[in-house]
This record gives structure tokens, C-alpha cells and sequence, in this order.
């Protein structure tokens, strides 16, 4: 039983840092829309338009390193075999 939560616990981290990494490693707080700069066709105006998309920040991040401090604390509840 230890064994399978150290595991589990590697592999929530690499998850969630892979995950955080691959949307583009916010350093601030996680965002469900992002800005993107639009052209208006007509009066050639540059405006801002919000695109809804998660982007995981930092808290992301956080919340799934101490699920996985969590679990591996866990596993030192089990006797060894």
C-alpha cells in the first residue's frame, strides 16, 4: 500500500506540472478567459475580445503539489510489509 501511494503521489506532481508547463506556465493567478487583440475590419481599430479558456496559474499548481505532499504523507500511515 505504501508503495502505490508514493506512486501515485510522483505522479500527480508530474501531471500537474507537465499540465501547467504545457498551457504556457502562468506565474499568476488561473484564468478562464484570456484577452486576444482583435482588428475591427471596418474602422481599423485594434479592440481586446476575451476568449473563454482555462489557463492554469500558480494556485493550480499549488493545490496539486500538496495533494501530492498529501498522499505520499499518506502512505507513512501503512505498516511495511
Amino acid at each position: 500500500m505504501r508503495k502505490i501511494f508514493r506512486v501515485l503521489a510522483v505522479s500527480v506532481a508530474l501531471a500537474a506540472g507537465a499540465a501547467w508547463l504545457v498551457t504556457g506556465a502562468n506565474r499568476g493567478w488561473s484564468k478562464t478567459s484570456v484577452p486576444v487583440k482583435t482588428l475591427d475590419p471596418v474602422t481599423g481599430i485594434e479592440g481586446l475580445t476575451y476568449e473563454k479558456r482555462f489557463v492554469p496559474g500558480l494556485d493550480f499548481l499549488g493545490v496539486s503539489l500538496f495533494a501530492s505532499a498529501s498522499l505520499g504523507g499518506l502512505s507513512f500511515l501503512f505498516r511495511r510489509n
